[in-house]
């Protein structure tokens, strides 16, 4: 695990996570969605520019982290690059990790970037005992349709939690 890669994501944590965003793990290139250099960060960011259309790279994480959001991984360690067997055994092992993050943060809603660890959120979230909704998103990747359909998911939700926010 990276310290300074874990230091630099706490310094987002909201006061309240109202969303949980839960992916897979920081790619392995090196970049990070909280050094505002990944596909992610870039998907996310249109996703919440849609809502907000004066959201820049200057002021996005400072919104994500206003609005009450918040991206852990299942895993620390990169596990793009492992063969699937690996990748799932390296997810498995976050669960407890994954499971105290939870029943510290107490999200009121939980959201799975990549539908892969959906099972390992399911029992991180039974072993913290939380209860609430889950919304399963499709990875936006590197095709124009699945960054398509990510933002089709993700903006109607984003669109719910900036109208409860604004009431």
């Amino acid at each position: 695990m990276r310290p300074d890669r874990e230091r630099l994501r706490r310094q987002y944590l909201p006061g309240h996570v109202r969303l949980l965003f839960i992916g897979e793990s920081p790619p392995a290139s090196g970049r990070f969605f909280y050094q505002a250099d990944s596909g992610l960060y870039r998907a996310m960011r249109d996703a919440f520019r849609a809502i907000h259309p004066s959201i820049t790279d200057a002021n996005f994480l400072g919104v994500f982290q206003d609005m009450g959001c918040y991206l852990i991984d299942a895993s620390l360690e990169p596990v793009d690059h492992l063969d699937p067997p690996s990748r799932r055994t390296a997810c498995r092992a976050g669960e407890p990790l994954l499971c105290r993050t939870i029943r510290k943060l107490q999200p009121e809603t939980i959201v799975t970037i990549v539908r892969s660890i959906r099972g390992n959120v399911q029992r991180a979230v039974s072993c913290a005992g939380w209860s609430g909704p889950m919304v399963d998103l499709t990875y936006p990747g590197r095709w124009l349709r699945h960054k398509e359909r990510f933002l089709a998911e993700l903006v109607p939700l984003l669109n719910q939690l900036h109208a409860t926010r604004v009431s």
